[in-house]
């Protein structure tokens, strides 16, 4: 009855009748308002042991003073990561050794065949290429009139297209900042140029990409799946959202100033298919096939599992534990008894805490809400249990954000979306993003379309 009271004080019904009804009555307000108080301090403890394995916080919200917790090998059943060799380039020498002098001193040797190539490369120096147009004026012998040269139109800019390219890779593609594309200019370059140039450069590589970005949208809205997810933005310090839409081939990115319906509609378009999304009340609301992240599941229940509390502690591990082994049957389908026994399962963890109000009540009626989104990826090809591919897409513009703070202008907002569609479309196709820029500089300057087959027919 008085928690709070020193484990050697005890207290009988004895000494309850001889308390005057004023102090009994004080004594059970303090056990109240002590218990209330041990429960805040309880969550709010939970609050600060969050992180992004047992919450939905970024991994770069983690705090660099805790050390994460070393994960625990797995003995069996791991496979190991692909190395990355480095590819045979084509030779511009080749060079033969042959053998020279055997250990016993013979100099003669037979049957000499090639059995290794050692691949040495090197960077020439870069000379760049300069054109002076001399502009000439004259008066006109005929009518007396002043005639002048003026600079073919693709030259009028000053760049050229390869040159533009490679600054829209540093800048975008790297997410660089304009310091940063005017010190490697002129250290490695020797150019010097103004980072007003430089902007410059950036706005027309952002008009050259538009037809892309527009290709890119239009193929993500015509994909049967898609994940979905956002994150904040700022433009001049003002809260904005980045929306990506991203599939097996195409990555869409779009900066809206809400995180709304509105925007949601925005970024879709007419596009009918299956999503993959966290649990956020906008993607809640989708009438058609819908498959909730896993993931973000695990981890809540993780953080449940982490609490003082017995019960919550109780029912954390459980979810979790239910919710991983489902996520297993991605890729081991289960048998039909084994489907029935764990939704079984699933559904006495849902009865026995609905009605709480704690922690674990709420934790099991969002799971109950999401009952038709829960398994989608068991019936439907090609559809993931878990969102991480969209985190995975969206996690550049994340650590982008975090070094530029964001953008000043829409014009920014636009480069930002359209550059990050270009890029990590790219990166899911394996094309090379500089070649890509390379190609629509050129197309820019000559006023042509750019080569977007190969947007329209992926996959």
């Amino acid at each position: 009855m008085f928690d709070f009271l020193p484990k050697d004080v005890q207290v009988t019904e004895k000494d309850l009748a001889q308390t005057p009804p004023a102090v009994l009555k004080l004594l059970f307000a303090m056990a109240e308002e002590i218990t209330r108080l041990n429960k805040r301090i309880e969550e709010l403890e939970a609050k600060l042991d969050e992180n992004s394995s047992n919450s939905n916080k970024p991994p770069s919200s983690n705090s660099p003073y805790k050390e994460n917790t070393p994960k625990k090998k797995k003995k069996t059943g791991r496979k190991k990561r692909r190395g990355y060799r480095q590819q045979l380039m084509d030779p511009t020498e080749t060079r033969e050794i042959p053998p020279t002098t055997c250990s016993c001193g013979c100099t003669v040797f037979k049957d000499i065949q090639p059995y290794y190539t050692h691949q040495h490369i090197e960077l020439p120096e870069i000379v760049m290429t300069v054109i002076h147009f001399i502009l000439y004026r004259g008066t006109c012998t005929a009518c007396g009139k002043v005639a002048k040269g003026y600079v073919p139109d693709e030259y009028s800019t000053g760049f050229g297209a390869r040159f533009s390219a490679l600054v829209a890779e540093i800048g975008g593609i790297d997410g660089n900042s304009r310091e940063t594309i005017q010190t490697f200019c002129s250290s490695v370059l020797n150019i010097h140029i103004s980072r007003g140039a430089i902007q410059k450069i950036v706005d027309r590589a952002s008009k050259a990409i538009k037809p892309h970005y527009e290709a890119i949208r239009d193929k993500a809205r015509s994909r049967e799946v898609n994940h979905l997810d956002e994150t904040t933005w700022k433009k001049n310090g003002k809260l904005h959202w980045l929306w990506v839409m991203a599939s097996t081939t195409v990555a869409f990115f779009m900066v809206h100033t809400n995180r709304s319906q509105a925007a949601f509609d925005e970024l879709i378009g007419a596009w009918e298919g299956i999503l993959v999304s966290d649990g956020y009340r906008i993607y809640q609301k989708w009438v058609k096939q819908r498959q909730t992240c896993l993931a973000h599941l695990i981890r809540r229940a993780k953080g449940l599992s982490h609490r003082q509390d017995p019960e919550l502690a109780k029912c954390g591990k459980w979810g979790r534990a239910e919710l991983r082994r489902l996520c297993k049957m991605a890729k081991a389908p289960p048998s039909e008894s084994e489907w029935r026994t764990f939704y079984a399962r699933l559904c006495r963890l849902i009865a026995l805490y609905r009605d709480s109000d704690s922690d674990a009540g709420r934790f099991v009626r969002h799971l109950e809400n999401e009952m038709d989104s829960l398994f989608t990826f068991l019936v439907e090809e090609g559809v993931e249990p878990t969102n991480n591919f969209a985190e995975r897409m969206i996690r550049f513009a994340v650590l982008w954000r975090k070094r530029s703070y964001g953008t000043k202008s829409d014009k920014g907002n636009r480069w930002v979306e359209r550059i990050l569609s270009l890029r990590q479309t790219c990166r899911l196709q394996g094309k090379s993003t500089f070649d890509v820029l390379v190609n629509a500089m050129e197309s820019y300057f000559k006023d042509q379309l750019p080569d977007l087959e190969w947007i329209r027919l992926a996959g």
